[in-house]
């Protein structure tokens, strides 16, 4: 019987954009023995450019993801980045919730001595200080660069591909040559179409988060692994009705 993953994209998606986000984690990537089901936001979208839209976006996340375990999934995948909402779905579900800057992170680590993150714009650099602050990897860190480009999340870098694969690699090549950066990660998952280009023609390796993060998903499940509860205790009580009484 195939197990079932849920991969949470943090917006809205229509029909387009829908083929462009699943089409990050190709079919051959996928194991035979998984099914793997996405699922975008009901509410309204965010950049998640300020502290206050990463608040919003933790909710997004956590309201996509609580049901999982009721509808049978047996695990989620989160598709952001930023990791919205993972400590607070490990606290609530007992299935594996991975989330890609934690995953690209510390696979990173595993690769090379220093990362570099490669990001579209400077108002989400303050996504990757929290996480690296939590995930205590700043010392791993060689740098976050930008390419001052505002994000778009529903066509991502569709139509933008010249100019903004050029500037994602010239930033690559300023983290190796005056950052020290060995490995680079794409600071979105928005921004995987531009994996191969980069991977083609820089001399590091570069981290598509959402496909680690999938594939760490496939791994963690068929290790038959999940979170530690000693780490992510359950609720005392469930409030569900206190979190989302408008949906309720």
């Amino acid at each position: 019987m195939s197990k079932r993953i849920k991969v949470i994209f943090p917006v809205p998606m229509n029909e387009h954009t829908r083929e462009l986000i699943e089409s990050q984690i190709p079919a051959e990537f996928i194991d035979s023995s998984f099914e793997v089901e996405f699922v975008g936001s009901k509410r309204l979208m965010t950049l998640a450019n300020t502290y206050y839209d990463m608040f919003i976006m933790d909710g997004i996340i956590v309201e996509a993801g609580m049901k999982a375990e009721e509808e049978g999934f047996d695990a989620v995948c989160i598709n952001t980045v930023s990791d919205s909402g993972l400590n607070a779905l490990r606290a609530r579900l007992s299935i594996p919730v991975i989330a890609p800057g934690q995953s690209a992170f510390h696979i990173a680590c595993t690769l090379g001595h220093k990362f570099s993150i490669l990001t579209m714009w400077e108002p989400w650099l303050p996504l990757y200080k929290k996480t690296l602050n939590e995930y205590g990897l700043e010392h791993r860190c060689a740098s976050i660069r930008h390419i001052n480009t505002r994000p778009d999340v529903q066509e991502l870098l569709e139509g933008k591909e010249d100019i903004v694969f050029a500037k994602l690699e010239a930033a690559g090549r300023l983290a190796i040559e005056e950052d020290g950066a060995s490995v680079l990660i794409l600071g979105s998952t928005t921004m995987h179409q531009s994996h191969k280009h980069l991977q083609d023609n820089l001399p590091v390796p570069v981290i598509n988060p959402g496909v680690v993060a999938y594939k760490l998903c496939e791994m963690i499940l068929k290790l038959n692994l999940s979170h530690s509860k000693q780490a992510y205790p359950n609720p005392e009580i469930l409030q569900d009705e206190n979190l989302f009484p408008a949906s309720s």
